[in-house]
């Protein structure tokens, strides 16, 4: 299966790599990929609840989907997340 989740705060690489690095220890993702241009998160998995637990992911990391609340707790998780990425980038 194949799921789309648009998200907030999405802003730069940094913010990718942070997804990226962290639900690639996610069980049960077989691939996962970031669009930057449409604030897009794409997983190819193979249980019907992984899309749940991946929207809790990336709201922990301070990326919910759009349909959740965008208040400055997220926010500012997706600033340290950002930053995160970014300092993986450069390693």
């Amino acid at each position: 299966m194949r799921t789309r989740i648009i998200i907030q705060n999405l802003k730069c690489g940094g913010c990718a790599k942070s997804i990226l690095s962290r639900l690639s220890g996610e069980k049960d993702i077989l691939h996962t990929e970031v669009i930057l241009e449409e604030h897009t998160v794409l997983v190819e998995h193979e249980l019907s609840e992984t899309p749940l637990r991946v929207k809790s992911v990336l709201k922990q990391l301070g990326y919910p989907s759009v349909e959740e609340e965008n208040g400055i707790l997220q926010k500012a998780r997706s600033v340290v997340s950002c930053a995160s990425g970014k300092i993986k980038s450069s390693e």
